[in-house]
């Protein structure tokens, strides 16, 4: 059974995810904030053909808590075929004037996180790479267009998602001679909840589908371990192709 982990599971990029995943049948171990909300999500994804669900509650922000995470999903499955890093938070201002709290905040849950889950879970993506090394292992980073290109007003927020960037390209380097290889996708404006602030800007029937980011999600899982795409950018029709 090909098993998976995915930050930000419960809604947005990381649920469709999910219920993709689970209709391929991974093992799946979804977090987010929320366990309630979990909860629900796992019976659903168990419904959608998932055979197995696990979830945890973590506030990706308390670093004595994310470990806690990679360990129930050894517990569960004992290797893992794909790392869905998600988690993420949102944020706007110019530099001049940005808040160090948020600074903190940000950095915090879209970088300082996803190096942590990625090092508790390098051991079992080798492990899961070993055990289908027809497809490997594989990371999927969900990074942004911003981190690709700059754009006013986002510079924190595009910093974070750039750290992402180069984290990926590096662990490729690193771990792609034992199967396991990563991808960020860095996408402009996507429709969901997350983008509802813009919206008065940026119509939603601009913003590129949630259901395009699991397509290509799809095709990543698909590929075998000798083919490494360090990053996608998926650019809104209509922009120019170099901002969100």
């Amino acid at each position: 059974m090909r098993t998976a982990l995915i930050t930000g599971a419960s809604r947005g990029i990381g649920r469709a995810i999910a219920e993709r995943l689970a209709e391929r049948r991974y093992g799946l171990t979804i977090a987010a904030r929320s366990g309630p909300e979990l909860e629900k999500l796992a019976e659903e994804l168990l419904s959608h053909g998932a055979p197995a669900v696990r979830h945890v509650a973590v506030d990706m922000a308390d670093r004595a808590a994310v470990p806690e995470l990679v360990r129930v999903h050894d517990e569960s499955f004992g290797s893992m075929s794909a790392l869905v890093l998600n988690a993420g938070v949102g944020t706007a201002g110019p530099i001049a004037s940005f808040a160090v709290h948020r600074l903190d905040k940000t950095l915090e849950v879209n970088c300082t996180s996803a190096v942590m889950v990625l090092q508790q879970s390098i051991p079992l993506l080798r492990r899961g790479a070993r055990a289908d090394p027809a497809r490997g292992a594989r990371v999927i980073a969900l990074a942004s267009i911003t981190g690709a290109y700059a754009e006013r007003g986002l510079g924190v927020y595009g910093a974070s998602k750039a750290a992402l960037l180069n984290l990926v390209e590096t662990l490729n380097v690193e771990e792609s001679p034992h199967g396991v290889t990563a991808t960020a996708l860095a996408p402009g404006y996507v429709d969901t909840d997350m983008t509802a602030w813009v919206a008065d800007r940026v119509s939603p029937d601009s913003m590129i589908p949630v259901s395009d980011i699991t397509q290509v999600v799809d095709m990543l899982l698909c590929l075998s371990p000798r083919t490494v795409i360090n990053r996608i950018v998926l650019s809104r029709s209509g922009s120019s192709g170099y901002s969100a």
